[in-house]
C-alpha cells in the first residue's frame, strides 16, 4: 500500500486486490470440482489447526469493543472460541460434500438446424462483500465462493477487523496452499468508508456485491454502488393468528419467532390477530412474551385487553420498525384481508408466517403476501440457508432478480449457453 500525507491510500489497496481477484477468478473457472473440494478441507483443516492465532485476534477486537461499553448482543455476533471455530470448520468440510453447481446442465434443446444448446450453470467471477461485526460470516463467504469457483473479496466492519483479517490470511493461506490461485480470498484492511466507497465503483472488476448488515448498510449500498448488487433483507418479519388457528400453536410459534433469537432479520417483529379471537388468544400470547421480557407496542384494542404490565402505545413508526431486540408490536387486524395489506405495507420481503387451520387462508397467504419465504404453521426463524438445507448462505436476499431469499451455492452461479454444431451457418 502506499502512504499519502500520513495515511494510507485505502484506494490503492482496494483496487490491487480487486484486481488480484479479478485475475485468480479465470483461472477459478478451469479449476475441478475435486481440486476446490480439496482446498475447502484444507480450509476447515487450517481453522482449527491456527486457532490460536484467530483467538488471539478476537480477543484484541473484543477488548476494543469492551472498551467502547459495545452491547451484549453486539459482543455476542463478535465473540469465537474453541468451539465455535470447530462450528466453522465442520461447516467448511460439510460444504465440500455437497454437489457442485459449476457445470450443471439447466437446459437443453436441438434447434432445427441441427445445432444443439445447452445451458449450464458458471461461477459469477468475483464476488465482493461489504458486512459487519461477524467473524463467521468471512469463513462461509469465502468457502460458498471457492466451492462455486468465484474469488471473493471482503470488507468486514471495524469492529471485527482483526478477526476478519486473521481468519482469511488462515483460509487463503490453506487454499494456496492447495493449489488454488493467489488472490482468490483477499480481506480489505482498511475500515475507512473510502474503502467501501473504493470497492463500489470497481465496475469491471467486481461482477456482484452482496452488502450484509443493518438497514442503513444496505441503504448506502444499494443506493451508491456502481456494480451490481444483490439485496440482502432487513426482516420487518410478522407472525398473523387467523380466527381458525390453534392458541397453543398461535403462542408458540409467536415466542419462538420472537425470542429464540430477537437479534436477526427472521426474528419476528409485529404480531397480527383476528378480531374475532383475539380477546381469547392474544392475553395468552401477550402473557407468554411478557413472561419473556418482551416488551409490546399495542394497539389500541390490545392495549384495551389489560392482560400485561409491560405494554407501550403502538405508532405507525412501530409497525415500520426492524426492532432486533426484546420488543414486539401488536395489532388487531379485521380478518385475513386487512393482515395481507398490512403485511404488504409494512413488511421488507423476507419472511411472514400465518397460524391457521383454514386451507383457503393459507393458500390466499402464500399467493398474496409479496415476501422471500412465507410460512403457513411454522416460525419465521426457519428462513436460513443451514436450515433450509443449502449447507450455508451468504446472505438472505430480498429482491426478485437472480436470486431471492437465502443464498447459497446456485446463487452464485450464472449460466452460459453452449451451441454445439456442425457446420452450420445462418442465412
Amino acid at each position: 500500500m502506499l502512504e499519502r500525507e500520513g495515511t494510507v491510500d485505502t484506494m490503492s489497496e482496494v483496487r490491487a486486490l480487486a484486481i488480484k481477484a479479478h485475475e485468480a477468478s479465470r483461472i477459478l473457472a478451469a479449476t475441478s470440482t475435486r481440486q476446490r473440494d480439496r482446498a475447502l478441507l484444507a480450509m476447515a483443516h487450517a481453522l482449527t489447526h491456527k486457532s490460536d492465532e484467530i483467538l488471539a485476534a478476537n480477543e484484541e477486537d473484543m477488548a476494543a469493543a469492551r472498551a467502547k461499553n459495545t452491547s451484549a448482543g453486539l459482543l455476542d455476533r463478535l465473540a469465537l472460541d474453541p468451539q465455535r471455530l470447530k462450528s466453522m470448520s465442520e461447516a467448511l468440510r460439510s460444504l465440500s460434500l455437497l454437489p457442485d453447481p459449476i457445470g450443471e446442465v439447466v437446459s437443453g434443446h436441438r434447434m432445427n438446424n441441427g445445432i444443439q444448446i445447452t445451458q449450464i450453470r458458471v461461477p459469477l467471477g468475483v464476488v465482493a462483500m461489504i458486512y459487519e461485526a461477524r467473524p463467521n460470516v468471512t469463513a462461509d463467504a469465502a468457502a460458498l465462493c471457492i466451492k462455486t469457483g468465484n474469488a471473493v473479496v471482503l470488507r468486514g466492519g471495524s469492529m471485527a477487523i482483526r478477526s476478519n483479517l486473521a481468519i482469511t490470511r488462515v483460509l487463503a493461506g490453506a487454499a494456496t496452499g492447495a493449489g488454488l490461485p493467489d488472490g482468490c480470498i483477499a480481506s480489505i484492511e482498511s475500515t475507512d468508508h473510502a474503502a467501501a466507497d473504493e470497492l463500489m465503483g470497481l465496475h469491471g472488476l467486481i461482477d456482484v456485491l452482496i452488502p450484509r448488515g443493518g438497514a442503513s448498510l444496505i441503504k448506502s449500498v444499494v443506493e451508491n454502488a456502481k456494480v451490481p448488487v444483490i439485496e440482502t433483507g432487513v426482516g420487518n418479519c410478522h407472525v398473523y393468528v387467523h380466527k381458525t388457528a390453534d392458541p397453543e400453536m398461535a403462542r408458540r410459534i409467536t415466542l419462538n419467532s420472537k425470542v429464540q433469537r430477537p437479534g436477526v432479520c427472521n426474528a419476528a417483529e409485529t404480531l397480527l390477530i383476528d378480531e374475532a379471537e383475539h380477546e381469547r388468544v392474544l392475553p395468552m400470547i401477550l402473557k407468554a412474551l411478557e413472561d419473556e421480557g418482551v416488551t409490546v407496542f399495542g394497539d389500541e384494542k390490545t392495549r384495551a385487553l389489560g392482560a400485561i404490565m409491560r405494554i407501550q402505545p403502538a405508532t405507525d413508526q412501530d409497525w415500520a420498525t426492524e426492532y432486533l431486540d426484546m420488543k414486539m408490536a401488536c395489532k388487531v387486524v379485521k380478518g385475513l384481508d386487512d393482515a395481507i395489506a398490512h403485511i404488504n405495507t409494512y413488511g421488507t420481503g423476507h419472511s411472514e408466517a400465518i397460524v391457521t387451520s383454514d386451507y383457503e387462508a393459507a393458500r390466499r397467504f402464500t399467493t398474496e403476501i409479496d415476501a422471500a419465504a412465507v410460512y403457513v404453521n411454522a416460525s419465521t426463524r426457519f428462513t436460513d440457508g443451514g436450515e433450509f438445507g443449502l449447507g450455508a448462505e451468504i446472505g438472505i436476499s430480498t429482491q426478485k432478480l437472480h436470486a431471492r431469499g437465502p443464498m447459497g451455492l446456485h446463487a452464485l452461479t450464472s449460466t452460459k449457453y453452449i451451441g454445439m454444431g456442425s457446420g452450420q451457418v445462418r442465412e
